[in-house]
Order: C-alpha cells, then sequence, then structure tokens
C-alpha cells in the first residue's frame, strides 16, 4: 500500500467509526460564502477536520471545517463545510485529499460550488452558473503529478467530460421548473490569493466566462477516482477591466448570500433527482 493509499484508509477508517454503517452516495464541498445547504441535511454526524487523521485545517474564515453526514432529500450525503485552497500553502493533492476519501467511503457523484468573479459581462451579480467546462492550466500545478496508483485511478485519465453532461440537464430542468434563471460557461482557476489585474482580466475573458481560486484540482481528482461531477459557481462579483473597482471582501461574501437560498434550493431538487 503506498503512501497516499495509506492516508485515506486511515483518514476513512477513523470515520466509519464515527459514523458506523453510513455509506453516503453523494459528495458536496460547499465554497465560500456557501456553506447553508449543510443546515439542511437532516444531521447523522459532524466531525470536524481536526479529528480526522492527514486532513488539512481550513484557515478561510468563512469556513466551517468540518465533515457534515446525514440525509438530504432521501440520500446519504457528506458535505465539506470548508474547502482548502493552493493559497492557503496547501499543496494540489491536500486540497483534494478529502475529494479521494469521500469516494473511499462510497460516493459515486460530487456536487461543487464555489464563488466567482464574473467575466462573462452577461452575468449580473449575484447569479448562478452551470459550470460547463474549465481552464487548470494557470494553476501551474496538477494534484495528479507524481507516481500514480492505479487502484485510486488512471495514469492517463481523460478530461473529455470534466462535468456530467446528464447532471447539467438535470440541473437546467430544475432550475427552468424553479423558475431559477442559471447560466452555462468556462470556469478558469488561478492560484490566488491575490486578485487579478486589469489585463489578467482581459487576457482571461478570451477564453473563459468566470474566474476563481478553487474547484479545478478536485475536479480533477474526482474524474480521476471516476466520479460523475456537477459544478456550479455563483457569481459574486464583476470582472469588467474598463470598470474595475477594487475587490471587496465583504461585498462578495454578501452576494453570496444573497445567492445561497436558491443555489440551496436547486441543489436539493438536483439530488432529489439524481439517478443511480
Amino acid at each position: 500500500m503506498n503512501g497516499l493509499k495509506k492516508k485515506i484508509s486511515q483518514s476513512a477508517d477513523k470515520i466509519r467509526k464515527e459514523v458506523p454503517g453510513f455509506a453516503p452516495e453523494i459528495g458536496i464541498i460547499l465554497g465560500t460564502g456557501l456553506g447553508a445547504l449543510a443546515k439542511e441535511i437532516k444531521l447523522t454526524k459532524s466531525i470536524p477536520y481536526e479529528k480526522i487523521p492527514n486532513f488539512p485545517l481550513s484557515t478561510v474564515e468563512t469556513h466551517h471545517g468540518q465533515l457534515v453526514f446525514g440525509e438530504l432529500e432521501g440520500r446519504k450525503v457528506v458535505a465539506m463545510q470548508g474547502r482548502f485552497h493552493r493559497y492557503e500553502g496547501y499543496t494540489a493533492q491536500e486540497v483534494t485529499f478529502p475529494v479521494r476519501v469521500m469516494k473511499e467511503l462510497g460516493i459515486k457523484y460530487l456536487i461543487i460550488s464555489n464563488a466567482a468573479g464574473g467575466l462573462n459581462p452577461k452575468f449580473k451579480a449575484p447569479c448562478l452558473v452551470l459550470i460547463e467546462d474549465h481552464i487548470s492550466l494557470l494553476m501551474g500545478d496538477s494534484p495528479l503529478i507524481g507516481p500514480n496508483d492505479e487502484t485510486l485511478g488512471p495514469r492517463w485519465p481523460d478530461m473529455v467530460e470534466p462535468y456530467s453532461h446528464a447532471l447539467i440537464k438535470v440541473a437546467e430542468q430544475a432550475a427552468k421548473e424553479l423558475k431559477i434563471e442559471v447560466h452555462k460557461g468556462v470556469y478558469v482557476a488561478v492560484p490566488g490569493p491575490n486578485f487579478e489585474t486589469r489585463a489578467e482580466y482581459r487576457f482571461l475573458n478570451k477564453f473563459a466566462d468566470m474566474v476563481g481560486m478553487s474547484t479545478v484540482p478536485e475536479v480533477i481528482v474526482a474524474v480521476h477516482c471516476g466520479l460523475k461531477v456537477l459544478g456550479v459557481s455563483v457569481i459574486t462579483d464583476l470582472c469588467d477591466p474598463d470598470n474595475l473597482e477594487p475587490a471587496d471582501i465583504r461585498t462578495i461574501i454578501n452576494n453570496a448570500t444573497v445567492a445561497e437560498p436558491k443555489l440551496t434550493i436547486l441543489m436539493k431538487e438536483v439530488i432529489k433527482r439524481i439517478k443511480e
């Protein structure tokens, strides 16, 4: 057993002792200012990250830092209430470690949310965007660099469909019936923690619809280990280089909070409609 697989087993074994017999079907990662969905879960157990062997600790003040286990819309779920980022000083492998642990616990689907800057001028903050593809190249790193364990995933994972077309269709149909406006777009990931310059926004706008500092590493690992993924961005600020104002984290969090009820309703409906 290699080092990574051993660490995954250690973490999963500890969790199973805390939540005996609980096998989640769906994993959820909640982004900045988007933790309210965890309150909708019929709680079985919550475990602080510091009590799980090999787990990083979230240093972002708006992230609670715990795994939440329970039922949501009749499905067994595990939710990360607080995620990790490269800008916190963690490696890409550390950032994505919880995805591998959730896979080991039994999940088949990963639903992931984030707060993002809007590059597409058609987007208005706050709004919801279903991620249909991403660009990872600017992060300058990959969680798959290094020796590969074929029992965890293939050496050369195909990224032709990192975000499940079927889940996107489910989310679009659910949003239509709920009368929730959603867009679709390409997400570009950057290391952070600084926001981008005017020149960088002009560059990114040629290739993507929204920009953020998370999500892509986790999705790469999810694809590597065979999970089906749905990604949703909440546009919390507009990245218009010709009308750029200093980034205000309070405005970003406020916009995430405004959008959060719609995101929660949509995610619950998607979870209800996911079929094995």
